[in-house]
């Protein structure tokens, strides 16, 4: 045992433990079921039953952890059936590699770390990625710790085939990774033979043919995968369109009558859909830009100027394939290599998937994230103390794994060691921020995220400069000494300008700003084990097991939330985060009371006339009618860049009514705040979603960011061709067949009938409602017989139902229909009833509408993480469905651009995508949208 008392001590203490007392007996525990049902057919999909977990843990988190991350083989003596057992398997490993290591000074020192570590994973204050909980002390599998990976490739045939080995290595295990193709020559260029070379774009069909093979191969999602190329190769414009032509090719081919759902029989025809691509641009090109100046295109192998165009021209290509199809996004590579610490190691080109981890090629981050809310006291104060040793603990415990822990590759597995690069981060910053009372689009806001950022991250390197006096730093330390300490002396420069910092807690403020102090003296002193410290991650699926209701730097999404119930079914309710926001901002219990019943009531707090005004943007959430502007995104990141050492992984959300000018803003924005990458969504801007019900006919679109415009009036001209002239109405017959049902809604009675056609489909409806003669009974009436005429013109009743479900009017409220128990308006009710007796189960899953025994089912979870010998799991992952907006209806089915949720229970936002709040699988867009 390799204890070392001669050297000085890494200074782990105890805080939230005692000795002789075990941190298990700090909390109450419970034996329950956990359970996932197909919510189909109501079939089990796993099942363990009298698992233990802490009584505070809920049905969700216990669901996932049973399923995910307990080990051994279901049904047998050997698997893990306690918590207590997977906290004591990675606590006690860790603790184990750290003592042998002689990281602890005496056993004393050792002991107290793996009861604060225990402690912490127990009580939900912190989490590791999902590696971690899958294989680090597990017998016979490799310890593979970390979830994000950056490749590297040359020019060669050799170096391309063997980038795609390394990467279907990675994918197998279910982790992601990313690459800078700008090394590979462009198709302007020649080969040694004479003959032209194919560029990097060519090759991208391979890996991405592979991606998806491998997914399809074991897994219910799809591989994580980011390429790369610089704006200055020559093949950029191709790059830029890839995704877009192939998406047009998507549309075109569903129009035709294949199957090009997301994972649709056909779909597997389309090619670069596995991955995020992303653009990397310098402060050249964007100065450029803004100074409308050209840009040189130039050969990989000789540097010549292979063509020159405008900075502009290639800025406009790139905002428009992005508002066509969410790709490319940006990377701003000057900004990245500004906060470089190991520049004498090679710089920084690629990143992770997600776009947070941003290092040398050929290298690996395994993250940990910080359960924030955890740390807000009752009296609305942070806990500054208990925050900082949290990272003092987790930290230490990462720096134990990256040098104990096996990696796919003999390359990955010397930078790791040589550099040792960590990704502590947070979660739940929203949540913290609403129970604050301070609005997340706010200078407020963004200050208390800085401070909180700004802390996490000097004092992780203040931890890392201690274990360096003990450790040594890391290897690659003296080589880069000039360059790290500089980027240490950059974030505690950065800390003293945080705008707005006198609305953040004294003692937060103070913090941070001795961390730094010691950071950088420390690190002068001794210099520090990890070159870098902190990145933003999606925190996934470990972010349900903590019990977020927020995932890394996200808002809330929601002001209402599922929660699921021993012994079956979900209920709705407000999340808790509202109540403890409202006493904050001085409301007494009467009127919380009433503003929470209008919530749970209307699903909004917009109209609820017990708020004022001016605290309406505390509760603004990222979906909803009370949402945060995007550019209100953007400048949270910005505020939060300066105090990491990689990047934040978010997509920033836009509504389908932004313009490719809104986007270019967008990303002129990101840029001058100094964020190292952005990627957007617009909404329903995605076409690999289910098929539409309208062809449309030779359908052109702009490869080289045409006018945006003129395809839209071509859009809407064939629209009103269409209407004009090709509807042909099918009468009912004389004699036929139809359903009635008495309904209730609120005070409101009536009765719907709807008439069929002989193969049962419907084709008329007729609606009364109480009181006859009223106004109400007359428009209801109108309206039926609108929606007859539409279904004897061919409107499929899906149509109607995604466009009229959700309206809001008076009556609304509870209905005395078991399958739908709220409804937002009468029409809500009828087409959500029509849902239910027209609409297939998959149908009615993809709009969220259930009947009441598929809402007592939990989802179909994922198909269990099988070990490989490299790496198991991720919370980084591809291209969910996205949820249809019903504006412009007409428009987007002649679009063929529907848009499907995932086939999930109810999922929620989960950092840059969504996580099924079930099984806890994970659907990221681009960066994760």
């Amino acid at each position: 045992m390799s204890l070392a008392p001669e050297r000085l001590s890494i200074g782990i203490r105890r805080h939230f433990t005692a000795p002789g007392v075990h941190p298990y007996d700090q909390v109450v525990w419970e034996r329950r079921d956990a359970q996932i049902k197909n919510w189909k057919d109501g079939s089990v999909a796993f099942e363990q039953l009298g698992v233990e977990f802490p009584v505070s843990w809920s049905l969700n988190a216990t669901n996932i952890v049973a399923q995910k991350y307990f080990r051994g083989t279901p049904g047998t003596p050997e698997r893990e059936n306690s918590m207590r057992q997977v906290v004591d398997r990675v606590a006690d490993t860790i603790t184990k590699w750290g003592t042998e290591c002689g990281y602890f000074i005496d056993q004393d020192e050792a002991d107290s770390f793996c009861n604060e570590l225990k402690f912490i994973l127990i009580t939900q204050r912190a989490a590791f990625n999902s590696p971690v909980w899958f294989n680090i002390g597990v017998n016979g599998v490799p310890q593979q710790a970390s979830a994000c990976f950056i490749l590297a490739v040359d020019d060669t045939m050799d170096a391309i085939l063997n980038w795609y080995k390394e990467e279907g290595t990675i994918f197998k295990g279910g982790s992601g990774a990313g690459i800078n193709l700008s090394n590979i020559r462009s198709s302007a260029e020649h080969l040694k033979g004479g003959g032209t070379a194919s560029g990097p774009v060519s090759f991208m069909r391979g890996a991405d043919a592979s991606a998806g093979t491998i997914k399809s191969g074991g897994k219910t999602r799809r591989a994580a995968k980011m390429v790369i190329l610089n704006a200055s190769h020559p093949d950029i414009e191709e790059f830029i369109w890839c995704k877009s032509r192939e998406e047009k090719k998507a549309r075109a081919l569903r129009d035709a009558g294949f199957d090009m759902d997301l994972d649709g029989s056909d779909s597997f025809s389309v090619q670069y859909q596995n991955a995020n691509n992303s653009v990397r641009v310098t402060d050249e090109f964007m100065q450029a830009v803004k100074d409308d100046a050209d840009w040189n295109l130039t050969a990989v192998k000789d540097g010549r100027v292979v063509r020159t165009i405008r900075a502009r021209d290639l800025w406009r290509q790139i905002a428009t394939a992005s508002w066509e199809c969410a790709d490319p996004g940006l990377q701003f590579d000057t900004t990245i290599n500004k906060w470089h610490t190991a520049h004498a190691a090679g710089r920084i080109n690629g990143s992770n998937p997600c776009s947070e981890y941003m290092h040398i090629d050929n290298s690996a981050c395994n993250l940990a994230s910080i359960n924030l809310l955890k740390y807000l006291n009752d009296d609305d104060t942070f806990d500054v103390e208990s925050y900082m040793h949290t990272i003092e603990v987790m930290f230490t415990a990462q720096e134990i794994l990256v040098g104990n822990a096996d990696y796919p590759t003999e390359k990955i597995a010397e930078n790791s060691r040589l550099f040792r690069q960590l990704g502590l981060g947070y979660a739940n910053l929203g949540a913290l921020l609403m129970a604050l009372g301070m609005p997340y689009d706010s200078t407020g806001g963004r200050a208390w995220a800085a401070a909180l950022t700004s802390l996490m991250t000097g004092h992780a390197y203040a931890t890392s400069a201690r274990t360096a006096s003990r450790m040594g730093p890391f290897a690659g330390f003296s080589a880069n000494e000039r360059y790290m300490l500089n980027v240490l002396r950059m974030h505690r420069d950065a800390n003293l300008e945080i705008d707005n910092i006198d609305v953040v807690q004294p003692s937060l403020v103070d913090a941070a700003t001795a961390a730094w102090d010691a950071a950088v003296r420390d690190g002068e002193e001794y210099g520090v084990r990890n070159s870098q410290a902190s990145v933003l991650a999606p925190t996934g699926t470990i972010g349900l097991m903590m019990d977020c209701d927020t995932t890394g730097i996200e808002p809330d999404l929601g002001l209402v939330k599922f929660k699921k119930l021993v012994g079956g079914g979900n209920m709705t309710i407000v999340n808790q985060t509202v109540p403890r926001a409202l006493n904050q901002l001085g409301y007494e219990a009467p009127i919380v009371d009433r503003i929470v019943a209008y919530i749970d009531e209307n699903k909004s707090i917009v109209g609820s006339p017990d708020l004022k005004p001016e605290h309406l943007p505390v509760f603004a959430c990222s979906m909803g009618d009370n949402t945060i502007h995007y550019e209100g995104h953007v400048r949270m990141m910005g505020a939060t860049q300066p105090f990491l050492s990689g990047a934040i992984s978010k997509t920033v959300n836009m509504p389908e009514e932004a313009s490719i000018e809104d986007i270019e803003e967008l990303h002129m924005l990101s840029w001058e705040l100094g964020v190292k990458a952005v990627a957007v969504y617009r909404d329903n801007c995605k076409v690999g979603q289910p098929l539409s019900t309208m062809k449309k006919d030779g359908e052109q679109g702009s490869s080289t960011g045409g006018d945006a415009s003129g395809a839209a009036t071509q859009i809407v001209e064939r629209i009103v061709e269409r209407v004009v002239h090709q509807p042909v109405r099918e009468k009912l017959p004389r004699s036929r067949r139809g359903r009635t049902f008495e309904f209730r809604v609120a005070d409101c009675k009536g009765f719907a009938t709807i008439g069929e056609y002989s193969d049962g489909r419907p084709g008329e409806v007729f609606l009364t409602v109480s009181k006859q003669g009223s106004t109400l009974a007359g428009i209801m009436d109108a309206f039926a017989k609108s929606i007859s005429y539409g279904l004897q013109y061919g409107v499929p009743m899906r149509a109607f139902i995604e466009a009229f479900v959700n309206t809001r009017f008076e009556p609304a409220g509870m209905t005395d229909d078991p399958d739908i128990r709220m409804a937002s308006s009468i029409v809500d009710y009828l087409f959500r009833r029509l849902a239910v007796e027209y609409l297939t189960t998959d149908e009615r899953a993809e709009l969220g509408i259930y009947t009441r025994e598929e809402r007592m089912q939990p989802t179909l979870p994922g198909v269990e993480e099988s070990i490989t010998q490299t790496t198991q799991g991720t919370d980084v992952f591809a291209d969910p469905k996205t949820i249809p907006s019903a504006s412009d209806l007409v428009a987007q089915i002649d679009a063929g651009t529907y848009s499907s949720p995932p086939s999930h229970g109810a999922t929620k936002a989960a950092g840059t995508g969504m996580i099924c709040s079930s099984c806890g699988s994970a659907n990221m867009q681009r960066a994760g949208a």
